[in-house]
């Protein structure tokens, strides 16, 4: 049986967390969108995704072979407030997240950089340049989250797999990093 890994990928709403899902698992993705209703109104914001008609009710959940001894299985968190109370059973026995970030409302971010930072669970910051684009840099926008955790921040496409890729090996490479720095030695002992 190969060792199952567990990651997260979380950030806020409409940001692109079943799109980076769909774009690198190997089987079709396991996707709890609904159609957005009336009720939602004055709920969900959507001034930043006018063309946003779905959302995520539960999870999304995708799958990668890695090699013959490594299975990686990928959580979408939902992004609205409301479904949150969520986060700690999907976080539980964790490798690392993925923290989706929109370069035009960063802000919707910081609860998801806030949730694993006070778990202490690894993370990479995706910067999902939606049209291919940014107005800004990675360096400008790690500047802008103050992120308080050694954490690589990458610009991406969730669009493309080449590109979620590269946001997840950042992760992996990430986690891999605080992991040895948990097992090493303390200077003085």
């Amino acid at each position: 049986m190969p060792t199952a890994l567990k990651i997260l990928v979380a950030g806020g709403f409409g940001v692109g967390k079943t799109t980076m899902i769909s774009s690198v698992s190997e089987v079709p993705p396991l996707e709890t969108d609904e159609y957005m209703t009336q009720a939602s109104l004055g709920v969900d914001d959507l001034a930043g995704t006018p063309d946003k008609s779905t959302t995520t009710v539960a999870m999304d959940f995708g799958r990668i072979t890695l090699d013959l001894d490594h299975v990686l299985y990928m959580f979408g968190t939902p992004g609205q407030e409301r479904f949150w109370f969520m986060w700690d059973d999907l976080a539980l026995g964790s490798l690392g997240a993925v923290v989706l970030a929109d370069p035009r409302r960063l802000t919707d971010s910081f609860a998801s950089v806030d949730f694993f930072e006070q778990r202490q669970i690894p993370f990479a910051v995706g910067v999902n340049c939606f049209w291919g684009q940014s107005d800004f840099s990675a360096r400008e926008v790690q500047t802008a989250m103050n992120l308080r955790t050694p954490a690589p921040v990458v610009m991406c496409d969730v669009r493309h797999r080449g590109s979620s890729k590269q946001v997840l090996l950042a992760l992996l490479e990430s986690a891999k990093a605080q992991a040895a720095r948990r097992l090493s030695p303390s200077p003085g002992y």
